[in-house]
């Protein structure tokens, strides 16, 4: 099977083999692509198109065989898999892998001239394995993602966002292409969103306290506004509200509720019947078969605490609810990029935000990377700029 990749998707892969072919520059560069904007056809095409060995890491079991099997489809045979949570631990030509699982055996790799990173943003330029490993490894590296950001907190100043090409030291250096969201919306590449912010009567965000890292809300605090407002009760109303639609008389296909602590999920389940919950303390395999039953209709809401940010894959989704507050702008995105992946019988998909976050962080299709000239780039919103910046 082949594949005709779109105007953008083209382009990227032509600038990555540009960068790969530029023998003068060892610098590592970045790829800024849009939830939903498809990056495993784009990986796929590089990889196919570049004449030696590639690396090509992914930061979930789910996300690697979503990438391989794409480069699979293209007829390319010298691929393989190195991952044990896949059960293969295999070197060719183009080698898919987790960081996990070759972190201890970089002399496999010495003579890997093309790195790929999936969702890079996730390399910590300090420490960590992704680091370490590199050090080791004499190719030139290429990072991809939706969300060119970190946190960084300060003892004396706070935290911020770091735009990943400017934190000190840094793993990537430059960006050498990127699409703006609002750019795919406006081509009908992503479904159309429409928000509603519908936070409880009486939710102040002021009471939230800021945790000691800077980095998001404390436990706390976010635990004693959720009983002073009553958030649990008023899930419960919002969520009945969208499956018995009586304004439209439409059902949405899927209901995805993203909830902080398991109390609130607890509390649909008790409330609303065929509802699940989903978290990180679910076994594989249960999770799979709720996964499954609410693709095909048979569980109509999820309740989900902490996870399905990343790698869940259900275009047909078109109903978010974010009963969490967050500080992180990743994280908002990447919740509402579930609802973002267009598909047919989808006409738009709703964001429901029931914590604040819409005003804090806005529309994503509002999010804009700003190149400030010397390599500055920055992520702003509605003449507001989110990175780079104390919180």
């Amino acid at each position: 099977m082949t594949y005709q990749l779109r105007d953008y998707q083209q382009k990227a892969s032509d600038a990555a083999i540009r960068f790969f072919a530029d023998r003068k520059s060892k610098k590592n560069a970045i790829m800024v692509l849009p939830t939903g904007s498809g990056k495993s056809l784009i990986i796929a095409d590089i990889a196919a198109r570049l004449d030696g060995h590639v690396l090509v890491f992914q930061p979930s079991k789910e996300i690697l065989e979503q990438n391989y099997k794409k480069l699979c489809s293209y007829g390319v045979l010298d691929c393989s898999i190195y991952s044990a949570s896949m059960g293969k631990k295999e070197v060719s030509r183009i080698t898919f892998a987790t960081i996990g699982s070759v972190k201890n055996h970089p002399e496999l790799f010495q003579h890997f001239q093309y790195i790929i990173i999936d969702e890079c943003h996730l390399v910590n330029p300090k420490e960590g394995m992704y680091r370490d490993f590199l050090s080791m490894l004499r190719g030139k590296v290429l990072g991809l993602t939706a969300t060119p950001y970190r946190l960084s907190s300060n003892r004396d100043f706070g935290a911020m966002l770091k735009f990943i090409t400017r934190t000190r030291p840094c793993v990537f250096s430059d960006v050498i292409y990127q699409v703006q969201i609002s750019t795919l919306l406006d081509m009908g590449y992503l479904a159309k969103l429409r928000y509603f912010h519908l936070p409880p009567p009486c939710w102040d965000s002021r009471n939230l306290q800021v945790n000691t890292t800077g980095a998001d809300y404390t436990d706390r605090s976010v635990i004693q506004e959720y009983e002073r407002v009553d958030l649990y009760g008023w899930l419960v109303q919002i969520v009945t509200r969208l499956l018995h639609n009586t304004k439209t008389g439409i059902r949405r296909k899927g209901i995805l509720v993203f909830t902080r602590f398991l109390k609130e999920a607890e509390q649909l389940t008790r409330s609303i019947p065929g509802t699940a919950i989903v978290s990180g303390d679910t076994p594989k395999a249960t999770r799979e078969m709720i996964l499954k039953q609410f693709k095909s209709g048979e569980i109509p809401v999820v309740a989900n605490v902490g996870v399905l940010t990343t790698g869940f894959d259900y275009p047909e989704l078109d109903t978010i609810v974010m009963a969490r507050p967050t500080m992180s702008l990743a994280l908002w995105y990447q919740i509402v990029g579930r609802a973002i992946r267009p598909h047919p019988g989808k006409e738009e998909g709703w964001i429901v935000d029931l914590a604040g976050n819409l005003p804090r962080f806005g529309e994503v299709r509002d999010l804009r990377l700003v190149d400030g000239g010397n390599g500055k780039w920055a992520v702003w919103s509605k003449g507001r700029q989110l990175t780079n910046v104390y919180f």
